[in-house]
């Protein structure tokens, strides 16, 4: 039985998963009614969880077990008798914002795409379904717990989260390939005569800057098409997908200054340029 009490420990624990990491997430969600701020740390937790099993040790049948778990606790959570601590703290946000299940599967997915082998140098294909899921399904998620209703919500969370998608993805070469992992689409790469799918190797190669560039412009397109839509919403609920947008496009805009010269140097904002931006965003 899920008591009050049950459902203030579970808050409890993804506030703390959430509050500890040091995520970029963070400042918009602080924004938003305590009500919704919890909803978003529930889904946050979620993704954390899952995302987690594809990223730690462990064998492959290790891993798609633990994420077929999850796949069980999203259908009891659905019938109202989640068991897991995360699952429980979604139980209001689901009652209250709608969560669409499928949403939640789709991350499932993109984890086990993840899980299933190292993913290097993915088709054009497959990195779009792959960024849809990992990150489209969590925009969609955020939407709905913002509280947007108008109907072009749903297509700016998928712009968005191709946008923070790509950017990432930009952002973590090196850390990815240290896990043997590498998402530039392998077109970009062919196109600058790069045909190895080596992490390491297509690191090391002085033609990457420019396979980088392609998928920065690509990046550049969606966070054109989620500015153009999210003006066609409501401020006061989109506030934190506007100011995430805004961190992430500075961010953007600091790789491409850097140009990829040394992908061993992980870039990022300071956090009182992050407030800044926050700031600014709210006005």
């Amino acid at each position: 039985m899920t008591t009050a009490a049950t459902i203030e420990t579970a808050q409890a624990h993804v506030r703390e998963v959430a509050t500890r990491s040091d995520s970029s997430f963070l400042w918009g969600m602080r924004l938003l009614p305590r009500p919704r701020r919890e909803a978003m740390y529930a889904i946050y937790a979620f993704c954390r969880e899952v995302d987690d099993i594809a990223d730690e040790d462990g064998t492959l049948a290790q891993k798609q077990q633990a994420l077929a778990a999850w796949r069980e606790e999203i259908e009891r959570l659905y019938a109202g008798a989640p068991s897991r601590p995360t699952a429980k703290a979604l139980l209001r946000p689901l009652r209250d914002y709608g969560l669409p299940k499928d949403e939640f599967l789709a991350i499932i997915d993109g984890m086990e795409m993840d899980a299933r082998e190292d993913i290097r140098a993915p088709s054009l294909a497959d990195f779009r379904l792959y960024c849809r899921r990992v990150a489209g399904a969590v925009g969609v998620l955020s939407v709905h717990a913002f509280g947007a209703t108008e109907p072009e919500a749903r297509e700016l969370a998928l712009a968005e989260g191709d946008a923070l998608q790509f950017t990432n993805i930009l952002r973590d070469l090196a850390e990815d390939a240290r896990r043997g992992r590498l998402y530039l689409p392998r077109e970009l790469l062919q196109r600058h005569g790069i045909d190895s799918t080596d992490p390491m190797t297509v690191l090391a190669d002085p033609r990457l800057p420019a396979a980088c560039r392609d998928l920065a412009a690509l990046a550049e397109e969606r966070f054109a098409e989620a500015e153009r839509l999210m003006l066609r919403c409501a401020r006061g609920p989109m506030r934190p997908a506007r100011i995430m947008l805004a961190i992430y496009r500075r961010l953007l805009t600091r790789l491409e200054r850097d140009d990829w010269r040394d992908v061993t140097a992980r870039v990022s904002l300071p956090k009182a340029e992050k407030l800044w931006i926050a700031l600014r965003s709210c006005f």
